[in-house]
């Protein structure tokens, strides 16, 4: 074979010398044998990154028993995790662009492996979480480098090629996830199984940060071009602090009865976001790089894309957190049958996700809207069923508004971040890239926290017995799912302050 480093054309320009070429064809795009491999290395931190924000879920109710953890304890596993990764993203990023990718990912890698073993070695509710916190800390670390090194050492011609192949991991990750960890737990017992769940990751790490040393080419570590970028420390300290006081009361207000403390972190919590504006707006006059850009906001149209992000994530991310909950502690079912329940939602996002691209580049932002109407059409089925069979309510019943509600998600998820870049100039596209990986973040965190207050809230075993508890959990489960239709409606309406169409931005 010919080597894979060699220049993409040997000839003149098109019409130029024999060899060159037929006149008017583009010439062969050669993709380095180096990028190829950084890809792979690449993308088994994605792998285990996604699949961790799913593999949980069905693992949930086996470490409640096993650690006698609180209700709280089981909203922190996942939103702890989600807020902690969205929180690290922006500056993960613009301290790869200073210091070089490479070592950026391999850190956050060797952070996730080492926290991913603390979670299976954690003995009580503190452990777990600290642990939980800490992988999503590292997951935010290294998933920046993902796209930047693809950017990097990819061709822009071959660039689009790259990302179809990461969106296709997201997709099996994400979907595999549930039925991994019901697998595992079929298989090696409640104990022991909740606790390989988060093992699972560690052979893959270990293999990984070995490949990233070798295969991670220290010839494109840093953007040239963004190297110049600071941290705003002082941004991300007020960010993290106001974000953590509005969700600490979100999720231990319900299970500590809403005392007075809960109310005040409320309070601390919105000023402390005030002020974070209020810095950002001030260190962008001082000339600095702010962690938000404030002038994004200018745009109306991002701003509602911005909160649109909030809003869907919190809605489907906490779809399988009550259906897990409900079928295993509450049905009696085992993981893996909960695993299964997931199914048809994951056949119905692959389909949707691999046609995302191509339907939007016909209907524009139409894609969005049949996306979220779907979802929504979905989860208000999902509804109903929990409200009209009750506790006698199989996975039969769950098939078609879980296939449905996939489908839209597949369609959404993939080209929603290029409709809301797509309302600010092209030259502010790589920050709100940054601020709309970051929502999506914080509102799977929040959708976790309201639909744990109201699942657990509203959760009231009125007798002894398998049917009692049956019933409260179907009981409680309806009115979450009622709270996820919601939000789902809400996005629906914020679908239309996208534009109709985007231009590629390559």
């Amino acid at each position: 074979m010919s080597d894979t480093n060699a220049p993409a054309t040997t000839g003149g320009t098109a019409g130029g010398p024999a060899g060159a070429g037929t006149p008017g064809t583009r010439p062969p795009v050669v993709i380095p044998r180096h990028a190829w491999q950084a890809l792979i290395v690449l993308l088994a931190g994605m792998f285990m990154a996604l699949l961790d924000t799913t593999i949980v879920n069905v693992a949930l109710p086996t470490i409640r028993e096993s650690l006698n953890a609180s209700e709280a304890t089981l909203s922190w596993i996942i939103s702890g995790y989600a807020l902690a990764f969205g929180l690290a993203l922006i500056p993960a990023g613009r301290l790869g662009d200073r210091i070089g990718h490479k070592w950026v990912f391999f850190t956050g890698l060797a952070l996730f492996t080492l926290a991913s073993l603390a979670c299976g070695l954690a003995q009580n509710d503190l452990q777990m979480i600290i642990a939980r916190v800490v992988q999503g800390l590292a997951g935010g670390i290294f998933v920046p480098a993902v796209t930047a090194v693809i950017q990097l050492v990819f061709p822009p011609q071959a660039r689009g090629k790259a990302f179809a192949i990461m969106g296709s991991v997201i997709g099996v990750s994400t979907a595999l996830g549930p039925i991994l960890g019901g697998l595992i737990i079929q298989a090696f017992g409640d104990e022991n199984g909740w606790r390989l769940v988060f093992w699972v990751n560690l052979p893959i790490g270990i293999v990984a940060l070995v490949a990233a040393v070798f295969m991670l080419p220290s010839g494109a570590e840093r953007d040239p071009n963004k190297a110049s970028s600071g941290i705003d420390f002082v941004g991300l300290v007020l960010l993290s602090g106001g974000l953590v006081a509005l969700l600490v009361p979100l999720i231990e207000g319900q299970d500590q009865g809403w005392p007075l403390w809960t109310y005040l972190t409320l309070a601390l919590g919105a000023v402390l976001l005030v002020a974070f504006g209020a810095w950002e707006v001030a260190y962008t006059r001082r000339g600095k790089s702010p962690l938000v850009p404030p002038h994004l906001f200018s745009h109306p149209a991002f701003s509602g894309g911005v909160v649109l992000a909030l809003v869907y994530f919190a809605a489907f991310t906490s779809i399988f957190f009550t259906i897990s909950i409900l079928w295993q502690a509450g049905l009696g079912h085992t993981a893996l049958e909960s695993g299964l329940v997931s199914i048809p939602f994951a056949i119905g996002n692959i389909v949707g996700a691999s046609q995302s691209n191509r339907l939007a580049q016909r209907l524009g932002r139409t894609v969005l809207v049949i996306g979220v109407t779907l979802v929504t059409i979905g989860l208000i089925w999902i509804y109903l069923a929990l409200l009209l069979i009750g506790p006698s309510i199989t996975n039969w019943e769950l098939l078609p508004p879980l296939l449905i509600a996939g489908l839209g998600s597949g369609f959404f998820i993939a080209p929603n971040a290029q409709f809301i870049v797509a309302t600010v100039d092209r030259a502010e596209a790589g920050a709100a890239s940054g601020v709309v990986g970051v929502m999506q973040r914080v509102g799977a965190a929040t959708g976790i926290a309201v639909i744990g207050s109201v699942l657990f809230g509203n959760l009231v075993v009125t007798g002894p017995g398998k049917d009692a508890l049956a019933s409260a959990f179907t009981s409680a489960a309806t009115d979450a799912m009622a709270v996820s239709a919601a939000f789902s409606v809400l996005a629906l309406l914020l679908v239309f302050v996208l534009p109709k169409r985007v231009e590629a931005r390559f």
